[in-house]
């Protein structure tokens, strides 16, 4: 009997909730199409003709993970507070191996004609639309230091990818959370000295 395109779409979501799982458990490199496929019980060849390719794959896990992460901001209305950004920034820290996945693809992605292009062309143009209305939310036109939410946006998108790679390599040393939240700090008014 064939297949429909819900049974399809069905058999989609379990092996990216399987390679989820894989990256979670092996972290990016170790996450092969393989093990992948021994999870969901398909060849790799049966896991190819949903996923040609591991890019393709991690793409749609990142898709995933996005429509996670915007279904829960959803709940605070249309534009994200700063708070739930911090928080999104904590759970991160939780989920190395996807954190991973998402750092390296979105490395390789700036190399011409890399299946992940578009993706991460799109995806940073909706961060930046959605950090900038965080940032109006929060502060209004211009934020105290003078920059409008727009041009603070790309700073705020820089800040959190800069944080993961440096989390990435030292988590020991650097306390992403701590450290997103300080930079929180430093666009928020100073507050009034005393006697003044």
């Amino acid at each position: 009997m064939p297949r429909t395109r819900a049974d399809r779409a069905e058999r989609r979501g379990e092996i990216i909730q399987a390679a989820t799982e894989v990256i979670a458990e092996r972290g990016y490199r170790g996450a092969t199409l393989a093990c992948v496929a021994e999870r969901v019980g398909l060849t790799q060849q049966g896991l190819m003709h949903h996923f040609p390719t591991k890019e393709a794959l991690l793409v749609a896990v990142l898709e995933a993970r996005d429509q996670w992460d915007m279904a829960s901001a959803a709940l605070h209305g249309h534009a994200w507070p700063l708070e739930v950004v911090a928080s999104l920034v904590e759970y991160n820290a939780t989920r190395p191996g996807i954190v991973q996945a998402f750092t390296v693809l979105a490395g390789d992605s700036v190399t011409e004609g890399h299946p992940a292009q578009e993706y991460f062309r799109e995806r940073y143009a909706w961060v930046r639309d959605g950090g900038a209305d965080a940032l109006r939310a929060e502060y209004g036109d211009r934020l105290p230091g003078g920059l409008t939410p727009e041009r603070a946006a790309t700073l705020l998108a820089a800040v959190m990818d800069g944080l993961q790679v440096q989390w990435l390599l030292d988590p020991g040393a650097v306390d992403m959370p701590a450290a997103f939240r300080d930079f929180l700090a430093l666009l928020a008014p100073m507050p009034p000295r005393a006697g003044k």
